[in-house]
């Protein structure tokens, strides 16, 4: 049978819940859609926020060929296929999700497709596109952040349904999905096959069934990892090491990990023991080169070491402040003394004027001379 979130998926743009910024009344991507403009892009955002649905409602809407493919089980032969099909007038558009996925050979066999415009791509990942696709292509695509679905719109969600749901069950059931409207909708409905009645402690039971078990593109994995980087960051290692073991039974990506441990080296230890990026950097390297099972071992030594490292978010800390106040003021204008005299003109207007290297007073803009953000 059909599962309960394809069933109900939005046939309509005025059917999609969330994401206003992208599909509401004036906004880009319906812009697009009324236009019948055909690019390529990509949709970065948390599982079950509306990836598949606005790739799907796009390539409709500009009468498109869609062909679908996961990046986990996809490669260049199934993108040459796809290119070698004969030209039946129609655009030919890939949905490829979790691009994240594809490696940079894989993604370069893509990139001349996507240069000439015989493919459209619409790629969809819940990782930073920054990092994770290759500069070239991701220059040819714009990029289209999805936000966690708001609690009204995941009730919203779950009146599609049909199914009643009492109102403390419906409260119950989106603070567990966080934002995750398939999340909700996968054990909305194990709740009721298992049960028939919607209550919170039906939902409740049926979270522990093992009928939901590790989904590599579902809860179990960002609840997984994120019990993973909680138990580092309380320097538990025992945990950490147990919920590591769960992801690599689970056959999780173990780059995947290693990307979070870099993170969280740089996040959390900081400046309390600098080495501990080394060692996540040199984690990360290890699973590139070695894989599994053998790179388990290799992640079981890094999550050791910084889960028992000492922690300090000071670094952390001060840059989100100074963004704070990048965002609150703008590009403030940078001091005179500092700035780089290249020409004449910037000479006689005193650029780099009075500059001594080991200088005591603030190099902030004016408005901030008195800010500190590491503390």
């Amino acid at each position: 049978m059909e599962p309960l979130a394809s069933r109900i998926r939005p046939q309509t743009l005025r059917e999609v819940v969330g994401q206003e910024h992208l599909v509401g009344e004036g906004k880009p991507l319906r812009v697009a859609i009324e236009k019948q403009r055909l690019f390529s892009f990509i949709l970065w955002g948390p599982p079950g926020t509306g990836k598949t649905t606005i790739a799907r409602l796009y390539a409709r809407a500009l009468d498109a060929t869609l062909f679908e493919l996961s990046a986990v089980s996809a490669g260049k032969e199934d993108i040459r296929k796809i290119i070698e099909l004969p030209a039946t007038g129609k655009p030919k558009v890939i949905f490829l999700d979790e691009i994240h996925r594809f490696n940079k050979a894989q993604q370069d066999f893509l990139l001349p497709y996507v240069e000439s415009g015989e493919l459209t791509l619409i790629g969809a990942t819940t990782e930073n596109p920054s990092f994770e696709v290759i500069s070239p292509l991701l220059s040819r695509c714009h990029v289209f952040v999805l936000e966690p679905l708001s609690e009204a719109a995941l009730k919203a969600v779950l009146k599609r349904t049909k199914i009643t749901v009492p109102r403390d069950a419906a409260d119950w059931l989106v603070r567990y999905a966080n934002g995750d409207a398939r999340k909700a909708l996968g054990l909305l409905e194990s709740a009721s096959q298992l049960y028939g009645s919607i209550t919170t402690q039906a939902l409740s039971q049926a979270l522990e069934s093992p009928h939901l078990r590790y989904d590599k593109k579902g809860e179990e994995h960002y609840d997984t990892i994120s019990a993973f980087i909680k138990s580092m960051r309380a320097s538990q290692a025992d945990a950490a090491l147990y919920y590591l073991a769960r992801m690599v039974e689970a056959g999780e990506d173990p780059l995947f990990i290693a990307r979070r441990m870099v993170v969280f080296a740089s996040e959390d230890v900081g400046l309390a023991q600098p080495t501990a990026l080394v060692v996540a950097n040199a984690v990360f390297r290890a699973c590139e080169t070695i894989g599994y099972p053998e790179c388990a071992i290799n992640l079981a030594h890094g999550v050791a070491y910084l889960a028992q490292a000492k922690k300090d978010r000071s670094a952390h800390d001060a840059l989100r402040a100074a963004q704070a106040d990048v965002h609150a003021y703008g590009n403030l204008p940078i001091p005179k003394k500092i700035r780089n005299a290249v020409t004449k003109l910037m000479k006689e207007l005193d650029y780099g004027n009075g500059y001594e290297k080991y200088d005591a007073e603030s190099y902030l803009p004016g408005a901030l001379k008195n800010k500190r953000y590491l503390k």
